[in-house]
């Protein structure tokens, strides 16, 4: 079963008047790009998330949003760290003084630089953090889930895409046997025109023509599209089924589609060989989004 790169999933967890919640949203993208918005406090675990991140989600453009919302009436302390606050204090002091700047108010720029004054939601005890992966960890199941229901979608569609270029492919061989008589029969009336029967050699004839005929015989063609769309639904429906994959696999199917129509010589294959293209357009453009 395929995934698709486009994903869905949030959780949400209550724990000691706090709620946590995680969000995961996901685009396509050839790599894994990741961006967590993750609280302050749990910074030190950002390592962790990413490293489950890459392992579970693979590629795609990822956007994934912590947030912890406390109760209204929950009083956050805070604490000032003296130590920073005094060392802060003495270099603007000294700074001031070698201005000679009167300004009274270092006191309260000191007090506003990073890491002097700290609140009870920055210490994180690990309690706190399991809730945090817990709610992380329901939020992945949940984008993991979407992201198999989209593919679900995709593969029906590939399905389709692949049975229509193998129909066409039918009506190819039906039309196929039609042409070489009318193609021949074209050239030795021209060559009547032209040249008159008279003036014709009629072995070297026959030998330009076979040789003519032959370069446009399609028969490899339409065996090799015919494997490829064949490999195309054995890899579709595969355990390791990827988008890459299927991408090589479509671009082979492409040129045997190509070739085919450039040696067609015929206006009823060439038209069957346009809606091939189309067909093959529109799978080339699913599996983008294919994991």
């Amino acid at each position: 079963m395929i995934k698709s790169m486009t994903g869905y999933g949030i959780a949400s967890n209550d724990y000691a008047n706090a709620k946590y919640t995680v969000e995961i949203k996901s685009l396509n993208s050839k790599f894994l790009e990741l961006a967590l918005k993750l609280p302050k406090a749990f910074s030190d675990k950002e390592l962790i998330l990413r490293n489950d991140c890459s392992k579970q989600i693979e590629r795609g453009k990822v956007n994934i949003t912590f947030t912890i919302e406390y109760a209204d009436n929950e009083k956050k302390t805070a604490s000032i760290d003296k130590e920073l606050l005094t060392l802060y204090y003495q270099q603007l002091k000294a700074s001031a003084d070698e201005l000679n700047d009167k300004g009274n108010n270092l006191l309260e720029l000191a007090l506003n630089f990073p890491e002097v004054i700290k609140y009870d939601e920055d210490i994180v005890t690990e309690e706190e953090w399991q809730q945090l992966y817990l709610t992380f960890s329901q939020a992945m199941l949940s984008f993991q889930t979407f992201r198999l229901d989209e593919g679900g979608v995709l593969q029906k569609d590939l399905m389709l895409r692949i049975r229509n270029i193998l129909e066409s492919l039918q009506l190819v061989e039906e039309q196929d046997p039609k042409r070489i008589p009318v193609i021949k029969e074209r050239l030795l009336q021209l060559l009547a025109d032209y040249v008159g029967k008279e003036n014709t050699d009629q072995n070297r004839l026959e030998q330009e023509l076979v040789f003519y005929i032959d370069k446009l015989d399609i028969t490899e063609e339409k065996i090799r599209l015919k494997s490829h769309c064949d490999y195309f639904l054995d890899a579709l429906n595969s355990s390791d089924a990827n988008g890459k994959k299927l991408g090589f696999i479509s671009q082979e199917i492409g040129r045997e589609i190509n070739t085919m129509g450039s040696k067609a010589n015929d206006a009823q294959i060439q038209q069957i060989v346009v809606r091939m293209k189309e067909e093959l357009e529109k799978i080339k453009e699913q599996l983008l989004n294919v994991l």
